[in-house]
């Protein structure tokens, strides 16, 4: 895998079971690429290792004066420091290679889960959390995938010399061989302390992104209720918390750190206190002594690795598990009650009547049907099952269009058949013309969905700053999430957008409840005008919408309480009256609806 061959065509089936099994499954996936980062890394450090060698045998040539073997000598160390210097460069680059296809491969599979979720992604784990983990934790997977190969080629040279020092001489290798063992474990027992500081700082830090992205996307708001210095407080308590659990987690790595300058310094100390002593009873040569002493001094190197490898691990582990929480994630498909799902070719699609058994409620084709619910959150419930989405509650059965139910389609059929507007629908950042570049039928221009949805103060303002002065205001530029429009102006341009696509069945769920009434009063106007001979559901308690539905479903404690026409219903069913125009029930409210 180059980096040029990014993105990877198919990032794979994640092992989501637990954090340390998605970083088996990550380290599976590329194979190939740590073990040509093993050969390079082995051969880079058997290099290095190669060099306290050479320098015992040009002393010991320099002291038998033969200038032969000093020449060879040099002839070795030419060649060995060439091989160290292009094996170090190809294992950085495999390396960095292996790092980076790594972080790819989570990112990718994250925006896939993020695209498979959609608005179900942040009800269920904050977006805060979500930031942290597509960036702060894919940096810190990837550098596990990365250091691990050199770990593991650290492991190998390192036994090496060490099997060649007990070859040489068994005190001074077995007590290199325990040194390492002492040094390489001294830090095992405070990494569990480091681990839990860092995920303690690493949650406040998600929880003061959490509030920073909250605060500036409500910014507008903020301001015009003077709430900036109190919401800023917030902020300043929330990062100095950030701080303070940063610095102690920096105290346990300090330890740390110096637990491996101290403990390979007591190693060295104690190999050339026992070399000395047996050069100085004429076991060891001068030569030799420096070859031991330059060996164990190269041993602080791959500790270092070792060090490295164990951070590695210690950040990347927890930020694997926050990573499988996400990928974890599924949005459950309904039982289709024995039903054979349609075919993904199918040229017909399901068409007729709305009908959600669950609640009763029917919107007949080709006309504008309102339904009124006093519980918002199970009003977005149900525009969400209208338009295929699995049911939250087992056992609901799936909405139908035509007699076919939703979940027997395919998600894209589904999408297809019926769209529908959540009611924070969010605009991406592009021109107007690409916000509008929507997989449409063809049959509703840009210009009448803009007019339909009173877009035209939007078109203004968005002339103003078309490129080059032109005026075009489908040239104009819109900023991520539309931040630079109010809230209205955003709300009527994703109704726009969504009047584009002119969707067999349209759900839209409280599309104006941004806007002034008299604009309100035109989009009500226009909108059964569009959308004639197609099917449109619109979730709203606004007397101006729905005074110009065909039809208007009240809904009370999860099923259908009344239907008829706007006017019918104020004057006959007290408990939509309630709803409706806000007042309080009367007091026979509860028998009639019994």
């Amino acid at each position: 895998m180059h980096i040029r061959d990014l993105p990877h065509p198919d990032p794979g089936e994640p092992d989501v079971r637990s954090g340390f099994r998605f970083l088996v499954w990550l380290f599976r996936r590329q194979l190939g690429g740590q073990a040509k980062a093993l050969l390079w890394g082995t051969l880079h450090m058997a290099a290095i290792a190669c060099l306290p060698v050479t320098m015992g045998l040009a002393i010991e040539a320099v002291v038998d004066g033969s200038g032969g073997r000093l020449a060879l000598t040099g002839l070795f160390l030419l060649v060995s420091t060439l091989v160290m210097s292009f094996a170090d460069t190809m294992l950085h680059r495999t390396a960095v290679t292996n790092w980076i296809t790594a972080a790819a491969r989570v990112q990718q599979l994250l925006a896939r889960r993020t695209a498979e979720l959609g608005g179900l992604l942040t009800r269920r784990v904050a977006a805060g959390e979500v930031v942290k983990v597509s960036t702060g934790d894919v940096e810190k997977i990837g550098w596990f995938v990365e250091s691990f190969s050199r770990f593991a080629a650290a492991v190998v040279v390192t036994t090496g010399v060490c099997a060649g020092l007990i070859v040489f001489d068994p005190g001074i290798g077995l007590l290199v061989l325990g040194g390492v063992a002492v040094v390489a474990l001294s830090v095992w027992p405070l990494l569990p302390a480091a681990t839990r500081r860092a995920d303690v700082e690493r949650g406040k830090s998600g929880r003061a992104t959490e509030l920073a992205s909250d605060t500036v996307a409500g910014l507008r708001v903020l301001r015009g209720i003077g709430g900036e210095e109190l919401f800023l407080e917030r902020y300043r308590r929330a990062s100095q918390e950030v701080r303070g659990a940063s610095v102690r987690n920096a105290r346990m790595w300090s330890l740390i750190d110096a637990l491996q300058v101290v403990m390979p310094g007591l190693l060295l100390i104690a190999v050339v206190w026992q070399g000395t002593r047996l050069a100085l009873d004429g076991r060891l040569e001068a030569g030799e002594l420096v070859a031991v002493y330059g060996a164990v001094s190269f041993l602080m190197f791959p500790l270092r690795l070792f060090q490295e490898a164990a951070m590695a691990f210690t950040f990347s582990r927890p930020s694997a598990k926050r990573a499988v929480r996400v990928l974890g994630l599924r949005r459950e498909d309904a039982p289709t009650g024995g039903v054979e799902p349609m075919a993904e070719g199918r040229a017909e699609m399901p068409d007729g009547d709305l009908w959600d058994p669950s609640t009763g409620l029917l919107a007949e084709r080709g006309r504008l049907t309102a339904v009124v619910c006093g519980d918002p959150d199970f009003a977005e419930r149900l525009a969400g099952r209208l338009g295929g989405h699995a049911p939250d509650a087992a056992g609901e059965p799936s909405a139908q269009l035509g007699g076919f139910p939703l979940d027997g389609l395919s998600r894209e059929a589904a999408r297809t058949a019926v769209l529908v507007q959540d009611k924070d629908p969010v605009l991406l950042s592009g021109t107007l013309a690409e916000l509008l570049g929507v997989p449409s039928s063809g049959r509703v221009a840009a210009r009448d969905a803009l007019a339909t949805a009173q877009c035209q103060d939007v078109l203004a303002t968005l002339a103003q700053s078309a490129p080059d002065g032109s005026g075009d205001p489908m040239r104009a530029r819109i900023t991520e999430r539309g931040r630079s429009l109010s809230g209205g102006q955003r709300q009527r341009l994703a109704l726009a957008r969504s009047l584009v696509t002119d969707p067999g069945v349209l759900v839209l769920d409280e599309p104006t409840s941004a806007v002034d009434a008299h604009t309100e009063a035109r989009i009500a106007e226009g909108l059964g005008a569009l959308r004639t001979g197609r099917t449109t559901v619109v979730f709203t308690s606004s007397p101006l919408l729905l005074d110009h539905a065909d039809t208007v479903v009240f809904l009370h404690e999860g099923t259908v309480a009344a239907t008829g026409r706007h006017r019918d219903l104020v004057r006959t069913a007290p408990a939509y009256r309630a709803v409706v125009t806000r007042e309080p029930e009367t007091a026979d409210l509860a028998e009639e609806i019994a």
